[in-house]
């Protein structure tokens, strides 16, 4: 039965990286001892295309949602079995199953390991952060959750890439600006002062003066945080030059829109004591 099941692996094409395996290797590969090993089997074989085409268009992206239920379950010892799948499954041609990884790689990677992720989860990371936004919403819903667990230097490289969530399909699509907003919040505790001032404040400023309401209160949050953060930071001079920016960028803006702006983040200092009274005023 276990030489039947070979047909579930895809086609030489979708595998380049294991086309020098021999059949004989290839099985060995899939073999664990935790579930019964033609169950394992089968769900293996939801991604063949064949099957997709047959039976149920929806088993691709099915699959996609078991898959971390699966890992947990293999334990990540076992993880060389589903590996292949995985990367078959984030190269879909169905966004729904992309979507479906993008939302869950978190997860997985707190199943995997640090290790197993930055080989075999970063790459998929990377490719799903230049999908469709369908896709990218997935992968920033949970961006603090996924690069927490990315050793410092890894994690810097994603500094880079942030400013790139400000350019969506579609511009009407306020709720990704807003999404961004609030994972810049919690990136805060991941960067260091320099960073944050570097990479992080010019893409809040963005935000502030977005068009839409709803993004730029949870803008305001987002700076009153970043100038209590880079205050408490020693040595604190990279919170005042933010603070003469803002005075220089909304409070002196020749747009009323500037100066409101300047009085909401004014407000959200003083409520959520980012600051000594004396330093704020």
């Amino acid at each position: 039965n276990m030489d039947s099941t070979l047909h579930y692996i895809h086609n030489d094409s979708d595998l380049s990286t294991n086309s020098s395996f021999s059949p004989e290797e290839e099985r060995k590969s899939k073999v664990q001892d935790v579930v019964p090993q033609a169950l394992l089997d089968q769900y293996l074989s939801m991604t063949d295309p064949s099957r997709a085409q047959t039976v149920d268009t929806e088993i691709a992206k099915h699959c996609a949602y078991s898959l971390p239920g699966v890992a947990l379950t293999l334990g990540r010892q076992n993880w060389h079995c589903l590996k292949d799948t995985y990367e078959t499954l984030a190269s879909d041609m169905q966004w729904k199953v992309r979507r479906t990884l993008a939302f869950s790689i978190h997860e997985l990677a707190v199943i995997l390991g640090d290790q197993l992720t930055a080989g075999d989860l970063v790459p998929v990371f990377n490719g799903f952060l230049k999908d469709l936004d369908e896709v990218r919403i997935g992968v920033l819903k949970h961006l603090h959750d996924f690069l927490k667990l990315l050793h410092l230097d890894k994690r810097r490289e994603y500094l880079y890439q942030l400013q790139e969530f400000l350019v969506t399909d579609n511009s009407r699509n306020w709720r990704f600006r807003a999404e961004l907003a609030e994972q810049l919040i919690l990136l805060l505790d991941l960067y260091s002062a320099r960073d944050i001032y570097d990479y992080l404040r010019p893409i809040a400023f963005s935000l502030c003066a977005d068009k839409v309401s709803s993004v730029r209160w949870i803008s305001y949050k987002l700076v009153s945080e970043m100038v209590k953060k880079l205050y408490m930071a020693s040595p604190s001079t990279f919170a005042t030059d933010l603070m003469n920016e803002l005075v220089e960028k909304f409070c002196r803006c020749h747009k009323w829109s500037g100066r409101q702006t300047f009085v909401f983040i004014c407000q959200t200092i003083s409520e959520d004591d980012c600051l000594p009274m004396d330093q704020f005023a």
